[in-house]
């Protein structure tokens, strides 16, 4: 069998070759090496009319109109040439005067022009379409296929006899072009050892302008008219890395004709028998002669039939496959090497020494011991790790690395580590144990042991790596896992995992559990004015105070920013729950010390009680949110503990906001508009809009219930846009009637909040088209808060516009007076809680006599709200005030109540007097 074993492998390597379809490449890539190493010249015969960059850039953009092919084959005609083929597509109509010239053009030409068909791919990857000249042209025309196969690797090498379209078996362009039957031949080999370069081409442009050199090229020669500019895209991979155009192609293919170079492969029989010399010639010298000598023949051997195949393909139009051949010769070549070789000694040797690198190069420690424990190997990383050299450690016993453990006995431990990885998958047992350095240092390693039959006994190995490192760096990672960076607190995921831990002990001894959430009221302004290095040193103080109060009887947690909890069980806290809130709120009344600074820092505190406030650590910490939600709005610095009714109010919040997104997309607001009278003579001057919204259940519903929600939502700026184009359209419609109604809008928060007032009120005016003071904003103190500088800016570009401005509740805020000092305003309106109580309470007779005496200095004009009947509206009227609106004058009303009873029929005045 060995005698056989290379020729064998042989067999093996062509059956491979065979069935992966190798061969054909390498034949491929011989044969076109032979038209390299073998070019010759173009008859001549054949010259290219190509529509080239040149005739495109004075033609212009391509397709052209078909009078100048008309033109151009008139030219040639006259020019004497022989057969003209067009590579051009004639298949679809152009306008009929340029088809009817070309027609005419082929006519005269008396039918020796030929015209392409071809085959495409439909795009939605149907059925192949095939394209054919328009009949008019095939009438005075010889049909031609001008279609060549692609193949495998992208190289075209094959050109067709004849191709069947439809029914029809149409010949080749090159073969009609040369004067060839088109029998049912098989496909030929362009001989691409022709030169492109040699084919004649003159420019089409050249041609058509009857340039003598261009006509004298093309005198009896045969024609082919076609695309060769790049951007047109006609373009063929070739052998030998060339791309040659479609027209360039259909030459050198029919150059291949007229030189009698359809070249054709050569039968496999002659493969078969150099198959067969070679092998019986390697089978009888294979022990005979040396493998120097058994090198040189098949080298030989392979130069000999590569050179015949060389001037066969040159003399002859055949083409000698050699491919096989060659592929045996490497495997015979192969096998000498292999023969030759000592695998078993050289893999002896390459594995000494990549162990040897390896080893050395190892960065871990790497420890190799005979079967007494005793030291044989010792690389680089051992040193690294334990401090001794090699020569220090080579013979001493494995145990000199461990540190004495309490049973002094280190030695079976080792010993049966190392042997319990012979029997543990993998071969290797990983164990960890304290090592001890040279210094006397102790240290946490780990040691991955297997062991091994060796030719000198039982031998050990181990990786030996030091984690004491990584130890520290695993109780650092679960220290961050569980606790807060700033403050040293548990985080939320510790907490949640004590109150799980609590929950479940308070279960078995049905009892409860309490967490406090905590938020300090105020923090956002010491990090605004003091930054956040203040604010981080405020943090830590009140981390220290807390844990201070619980005095370690509590989880201690950070939740996140400027909010904490506190975790406990009922039965630590010897106290009432509310009672202990309370003492945990006062504990900050004291200042407390961050830095060099004494801050009064207030918290205030939401608690959830198991079970009442919540069954599970989730349910805890979302209610203990939403008690502190509710302390942060009704008791600051004080603490609210969860009920039920807390969440239901959440809910229902939560409940009509997507009511109100519903409503907001089917259109289930209107507007009302109470009107606001000239007080001394009851005249109209301008009327408030009022959302209203009309629920399909529910009736009208109050605006008290459902604007506090609005304004606080997603929804508020596009409600409140809708309000104020609505409103604007309104005014608009009633000014082109006639009646000039000021029209006074509510401005929201969101916006100012969202982006450019001012723009959007212009763009508004200009698109309904209503006169400028015909609009009235009313803003109040609470949108006066946010960043007073942009506000100021705004309404004064407001105010340019020609928009009114006031300011709406006068009375009610915090400084107000200051706000008629900075901000321009154009009047004010007095809260209805003034005008209410005007004739019965002498304090709210002052304070809206004086607010009517400081507007008329300061040029304001006054605007009295809730007047419900005539003594209150006469009253005003002698204080001064001009205008008002109130039941007394009429409720807010829709737009169709409001022209019948103020626009259309006559307004009846309300005397003053």
């Amino acid at each position: 069998m060995k005698r056989y074993r290379p020729h064998i492998l042989v067999v093996i390597a062509l059956a491979i070759v065979l069935s992966t379809g190798w061969h054909g490449a390498l034949r491929n890539a011989l044969t076109d090496l032979r038209f390299a190493w073998q070019p010759r010249d173009a008859s001549g015969k054949v010259v290219v009319v190509a529509i080239d960059a040149p005739s495109i850039d004075q033609i212009g953009v391509w397709p052209w109109p078909r009078r100048l092919h008309a033109d151009l084959l008139r030219r040639l005609e006259a020019a004497g040439s022989g057969d003209i083929a067009f590579d051009v597509d004639f298949s679809a109509p152009s306008d009929p005067a340029s088809d009817e010239a070309f027609v005419k053009a082929l006519r005269d030409a008396g039918g020796s022009t030929i015209l392409p068909s071809f085959k495409q791919p439909t795009r939605n990857g149907g059925a192949i379409h095939v394209n054919r000249p328009l009949k008019p042209f095939s009438n005075q025309s010889w049909p031609a296929v001008v279609n060549v196969a692609v193949e495998s690797d992208g190289l075209v090498r094959r050109y067709p006899v004849a191709e069947k379209l439809g029914d029809e078996l149409l010949p080749s362009m090159a073969v009609v072009l040369a004067g060839q039957d088109a029998n049912r031949r098989p496909p030929f080999l362009i001989d691409f050892s022709i030169r492109t370069a040699s084919i004649p081409t003159v420019s089409f442009i050249d041609v058509l302008r009857g340039d003598p050199a261009a006509l004298d090229k093309v005198r009896g020669k045969k024609v082919i008219v076609g695309a060769t500019a790049l951007e047109l895209g006609d373009r063929f991979s070739v052998p030998n890395g060339k791309i040659v155009s479609g027209p360039v192609l259909q030459a050198l293919a029919a150059e291949s004709i007229l030189q009698g170079r359809m070249l054709r492969w050569t039968s496999d029989v002659g493969m078969i028998l150099g198959l067969g010399v070679i092998s019986l010639l390697m089978m009888y010298s294979w022990r005979r002669l040396a493998p120097g000598i058994r090198v040189a023949v098949l080298v030989a051997a392979g130069a000999a039939i590569e050179l015949a195949a060389a001037l066969v393909q040159a003399k002859w139009p055949l083409v000698i496959d050699t491919s096989l051949f060659h592929i045996a010769i490497v495997a015979y070549l192969t096998a000498i090497a292999l023969d030759e070789i000592d695998f078993r000694g050289l893999l002896g040797r390459i594995a000494e020494s990549r162990f040897h690198r390896i080893a050395m190069s190892l960065g871990d420690g790497l420890v190799c011991t005979d079967e007494d424990h005793r030291i044989t190997v010792w690389n680089p990383g051992a040193s690294a790790i334990f401090g001794y050299t090699p020569a220090e450690m080579i013979g001493r016993p494995f145990e000199t690395l461990c540190a004495v453990p309490v049973d002094g006995d280190a030695r079976s431990s080792m010993h049966d580590a190392a042997r319990q990885a012979l029997l543990v998958p993998g071969g290797a047992v990983v164990v960890e144990f304290e090592g001890r350095r040279k210094n006397g240092e102790t240290f946490s390693v780990e040691a991955s042991f297997s062991g091994w039959q060796g030719t000198d006994g039982f031998q050990y190995g181990a990786i030996l790596r030091d984690i004491s490192v990584r130890k520290r760096e695993a109780e650092r990672i679960q220290y961050l896992a569980e606790h807060d960076v700033l403050t040293g607190l548990a985080n939320r995921n510790m907490l949640h995992t004590g109150l799980t831990d609590l929950i479940a002990a308070a279960e078995r001894r049905s009892s409860g559990v309490a967490l406090l959430v905590l938020g300090l009221d105020g923090f956002q302004e010491i990090n605004d004015m003091l930054g956040h290095s203040s604010g981080d040193l405020v943090l830590c103080a009140v981390a220290e105070r807390l844990r201070a109060e619980v005095d370690g009887k509590a989880i201690v947690a950070r939740l996140s920013g400027d909010e904490f909890a506190i975790a406990l069980a009922c039965a630590d806290i010897g106290e009432p729950v509310a009672t202990f809130a309370e003492r945990i709120a006062r504990a900050f009344e004291a200042p407390l010390a961050a830095g060099t600074r004494q801050h009064r820092i207030r918290i205030s505190v939401g608690v959830a009680v198991y079970p009442e406030g919540g069954q599970k650590a989730d349910d805890l910490l979302s209610n203990g949110h939403l008690a502190l939600s509710r302390a942060k709005a009704t008791r600051r610095g004080g603490h609210v503990l969860f009920e039920a009714a807390i969440r239901q109010e959440l809910e229902n919040r939560l409940t009509l906001e997507s009511e109100l997104a519903l409503a907001a997309d089917r259109g289930e607001f209107e507007l009302f508009y109470q009107p606001q009278v000239r007080l001394v003579d009851g005249s109209l001057v301008g009327a408030e809009a009022l959302i209203r919204w009309r629920h399909p259940v529910r009736g009208y519903v109050s605006p008290a219930e459902f604007m506090p929600v609005v304004n606080t939502s997603a929804l508020s700026e596009r409600i409140a846009n809708w309000v104020m184009e609505t409103a604007c359209r309104q005014a608009r419609a009633w000014e082109l009637s006639g009646n000039n109604v000021r029209v006074a809008i509510n401005l929201s928060p969101s916006q100012l909040q969202s982006g450019d007032l001012a723009h959007s009120v212009a763009a508004l005016l200009d698109t309904t088209g209503l006169t400028s003071s015909l609009l009235e904003i009313e803003v109040t103190e609470d949108i006066l808060l946010h960043d007073e500088r942009r506000v100021l800016a705004m309404f004064k570009r407001i105010q340019d516009l020609g928009v009114r401005v006031l300011f709406d509740d006068f009375g009610t805020g915090y400084a107000s007076l200051s706000y008629l000092k900075k901000f321009p305003l154009d009047g004010l309106k007095i809260d209805r809680s003034f005008v209410f109580g005007l004739l019965s309470n002498s304090d709210d007779a002052a304070i809206v006599g004086s607010t009517i005496g400081l507007s008329k200095q300061l040029g304001l004009t006054v605007v009295a709200e809730g007047i419900e009947n005539r003594a209150t509206a006469d009253f005003l009227v002698s204080m001064g005030c001009e205008e008002g609106q109130g039941y007394f004058f009429g409720r807010p009303m829709p737009a169709e109540a409001f022209e019948k009873q103020f626009l259309v029929a006559e307004l009846q005045t309300v005397s003053a007097a």
